[in-house]
């Protein structure tokens, strides 16, 4: 099975496992990526999200103002393509972790890039919470936050499980497309020792792996998502 795996995949096998180009270096970059951006971007869309849900004009603290600069400020984020995102930014980066290249560079635009995308995600789960029950919350004297943490996701949380995983999974794709332009893990491996350098086996490997990793959390996030809805 060895004998056959290095024949087929001698490229994949020339790189190994350690070292700046090894597998197992593109692997943590690529989870260190996705994980450091969710946590960030995916706390930023919470707050944006909820943000333009609770002063929406139906919403328990209806703000029209800041309504709709949340609003705005969202929609424009979606609007970015995130290629030109990374070139835009690229000052602000720098600044931020001074530096424009590499794993933590990638982080900014990652973690920006994410965040309106999940804002909407979060957005449309909340909207769809029983006003009822938030009158209900109100009329017993719970105050913002109660009604935001106990009625709002706490009713969606399911749905909230089912978004951040497909936010997951388009954030994977996002951390390839940084790699593929130098910001390191499996995207950088796929295009800088793959299709730069014609070993197909290669660019084919890392895309099985990215494949795998979007599977996995796919898995993951429906398990998670039944077993909060069974409660």
């Amino acid at each position: 099975m060895i004998a056959w795996f290095a024949h087929t995949f001698p490229n994949v096998v020339y790189l190994g496992w350690g070292g700046e180009t090894g597998w197992g270096t593109a692997i943590f970059q690529t989870f260190y990526m996705t994980l450091i951006s969710a946590i960030v971007g995916g706390l930023l869309g919470l707050i944006f999200g909820i943000g333009v849900v609770v002063t929406a004009e139906d919403g328990i603290t209806p703000n029209r103002p800041i309504f709709w600069i949340l609003d705005k400020i969202v929609s424009i984020g979606r609007a970015f393509p995130f290629i030109i995102l990374l070139a835009a930014i690229a000052p602000f980066t720098k600044i931020l972790v001074g530096t424009q290249i590499g794993v933590t560079a990638a982080l900014v635009p990652l973690s920006l890039g994410v965040a309106p995308f999940y804002a909407r995600q979060v957005q449309a789960s909340l909207e769809s919470v029983d006003h009822g029950k938030v009158e209900a919350a109100q009329t017993v004297g719970a105050d913002f936050l109660d009604i935001v943490f106990t009625v709002y996701l706490r009713e969606e949380l399911s749905s909230l499980i089912r978004v951040s995983t497909v936010t997951l999974i388009s954030l994977i794709g996002l951390t390839a497309m940084a790699g593929a332009i130098g910001a390191g893990g499996l995207g950088n491996t796929a295009i800088s020792y793959g299709y730069n350098r014609f070993a197909n086996d290669v660019t084919w490997f890392a895309t099985i792996l990215i494949l795998i990793f979007v599977l996995l959390v796919q898995l993951i996030g429906d398990f998670l998502a039944k077993r909060v809805s069974h409660r």
